[in-house]
């Protein structure tokens, strides 16, 4: 009796088939004996129950449609409208970044890492000052390098200081504004502004609590004016990629904290002033292959790391001011 009855029901029969396979044969039996009451009372016909079923029908579609546009709105509103809020907030405000890296991000997302860079590697390799032929074996990998007194000869080594570089940014027009960059580390000091109104006795820390903090150089003057005191390096390829931005770190005892850098290229960084301890470890899935080990430069020399694989962090040793010149090839 129920097949007569679904039969003529035609699509509405071959779903409740595909129901019956789903939720068993004794739902499916209640579900009949429901339709067939529903029939025999007169008040229902066919054609209603399908047209109940095509509008459940399409209600799932709708609702299964209204979640798409729901996920395809918060995408959006991730991808496209955060971005554009912020740079307004940006603009408005007159700051060049209104948001840091999101580093945290960053390493929740960052893709697993090939532990072979690591093996049997348990110090830096320490080069005397060499050429560019000398030094081409190692240019490309990485392996934690020092090239010893490799920008002794620079000007920098014996120009560049906090004075200097105080000076330069408050002689060029709107150069405080163009740091897009900017780390505070541990200090308390918020902006570059706020670096260079501190106090001499602050400055030289003669007074007050320790700092460090670095600082992307991307006002073309500034960068301009900072490269007649140093060159690319000697030893890079001539061939090497080089980013028209340069990174300053500066300040006392507590250096960076360990992290990676989210960098497309390789770096290298000039210890100028003050000596620095290096801290280098392996990802955390090369734990199980690689080791951790510390080293430390001194001024004139240059220090190359691949700090898109090592975890690094710095310490200088108390009382000294560290300055260095940070950059990319590639």
């Amino acid at each position: 009796m129920f097949l007569f009855i679904r039969s003529p029901m035609g699509s509405l029969g071959n779903n409740m088939r595909a129901v019956r396979d789903r939720l068993g044969d004794e739902f499916v039996a209640k579900l009949d004996e429901l339709h067939l009451n529903a029939l025999r009372t007169g008040l229902v016909s066919r054609a209603d129950l399908q047209e109940a079923y095509r509008k459940a029908r399409d209600m799932d579609t709708n609702s299964n449609r209204l979640s798409l546009l729901w996920l395809l709105g918060i995408i959006f509103f991730i991808l496209v409208a955060t971005p554009v809020f912020y740079e307004t907030i940006s603009f408005l405000l007159g700051v060049r970044c209104f948001l840091p890296n999101n580093n945290l991000v960053l390493e929740a997302t960052r893709p697993i890492i090939d532990c072979a860079f690591c093996k049997s590697v348990s110090a830096p390799l320490i080069l005397n000052n060499l050429t560019r032929e000398q030094f081409s074996s190692y240019a490309y990998s990485s392996l934690p390098i020092i090239v010893k007194k490799a920008v002794a000869h620079w000007p920098a080594q014996h120009s560049l200081n906090y004075s200097y570089i105080k000076e330069l940014y408050n002689r060029v027009p709107g150069s405080l504004d163009a740091v897009c960059q900017f780390q505070h580390f541990s200090s308390d000091l918020k902006t570059l502004r706020d670096v260079f109104k501190m106090s001499p006795k602050r400055a030289d820390m003669s007074e007050g609590a320790p700092w460090f903090v670095g600082w992307s150089v991307c006002q073309p003057t500034v960068l301009a004016e900072l490269r007649k005191l140093y060159p690319r390096p000697h030893f890079l390829p001539v061939d090497a990629e080089m980013p028209n931005t340069d990174f300053i770190l500066m300040g006392y005892e507590q250096g960076a904290v360990m992290h990676l850098d989210y960098i497309p290229r390789l770096m290298w960084q000039a210890q100028l002033q003050g000596n620095k301890s290096w801290f280098l470890s392996p990802a955390p899935e090369c734990d199980h292959q690689c080791q951790s080990f510390f080293f430390y430069v001194e001024p004139g020399d240059a220090v190359l790391v691949d700090t898109r694989i090592w975890y690094h962090a710095n310490t200088i040793p108390r009382g000294q001011f560290s300055l260095t010149i940070q950059s990319e090839y590639g």
